[in-house]
């Protein structure tokens, strides 16, 4: 603030250009502007309201862009899960749009209107409805797959609530983390997953289950490198990409890691990645603060 009133200090505008130099880029990753997409308003009528855990969690941009990397790298493991986007998805040549939707189908069901939810639902169904075909054994398999879609969910929701917890709020309690599970149960419950986990101990279960039916191969490894390879849209931004990603694969249980053939970050490395992951996320709450 200027000790003059009506007179602006030099310092205060350039840290208002810096914030808003800063917020436009992020913005800008998750809000396709050709599309004519913007920033979703945060809605209290919506499907959980501002006391929910997933407010918190999901409001978190550096832990969300970590967990979703994640969840990805857990996702693909499974191998109707990977003919699915490998068969009916454009990723190898528009990764990045294709987690700008992933995270604006997130922002819709968190922050926006029951009215936006129930719509953004609706359409991902719908083109779920339309995604089947048949796996290299000769399995056939479907997007509309109701332990499939468990998969997605359980890995999401456990992705986004690790990050969160490790770079965030690592004294979260257990009761908020089984709330954190319960409110995520209505949106795999809208898109026809099942079983659901309520409970982070249900969560780990599951994943757990479905370890026998996941299996590593070329095509997973090359959408693996697809992902932790995306070039930055700024070279600046280069070194916190690649801090964020290994970020990710530290997130990965060991067993994941060991499928993937990913290195466990050297133990000399680790304050470097957590600490740098700690100042991007910080500064970007600062940012939108």
């Amino acid at each position: 603030m200027s000790q003059y009133p009506g007179v602006s200090n030099p310092a205060d505008n350039l840290i208002r250009r810096l914030k808003s130099a800063i917020a436009g880029e992020v913005v800008a990753i998750f809000n396709d502007k050709s599309r004519g997409e913007k920033p979703v308003t945060r809605r209290p009528d919506g499907l959980f309201g501002k006391s929910a855990v997933a407010w918190r969690v999901h409001g978190d941009v550096t832990t969300m862009m970590t967990g979703g990397i994640t969840s990805l790298l857990l996702q693909m493991l499974h191998p109707a899960v990977l003919a699915g986007v490998w068969d009916h998805s454009n990723f190898r040549s528009d990764m990045p749009g294709r987690l700008r939707r992933t995270a604006r189908f997130i922002a819709l069901t968190t922050y926006g209107s029951a009215e936006e939810a129930t719509s953004i639902i609706a359409r991902v169904n719908a083109i779920h409805a339309r995604v089947s075909g048949i796996l290299p054994d000769g399995a056939p398999y479907h997007a509309r797959d109701p332990k499939l879609l468990a998969w997605v969910h359980v890995t999401e929701a456990s992705s986004f609530l690790a990050a969160y917890i490790r770079y965030a709020e690592p004294r979260m309690s257990l009761a908020e983390q089984n709330r954190y599970f319960a409110e995520m149960a209505q949106i795999a419950a809208a898109l026809g997953a099942d079983p659901i986990p309520e409970t982070r101990a249900a969560a780990t279960a599951l994943i757990n289950a479905m370890r026998p039916e996941l299996r590593a191969d070329a095509r997973t490894r090359e959408v693996a490198k697809i992902v932790l390879t995306q070039p930055s849209r700024h070279r600046l931004a280069e070194p916190l990409q690649r801090i964020t990603m290994q970020a990710a694969i530290g997130l990965l249980p060991p067993w994941a890691r060991q499928m993937h053939n990913l290195p466990k970050t050297p133990l000399l490395a680790r304050p470097i990645v957590e600490g740098g992951t700690q100042t991007i996320a910080q500064t970007l709450r600062w940012v939108f603060s």
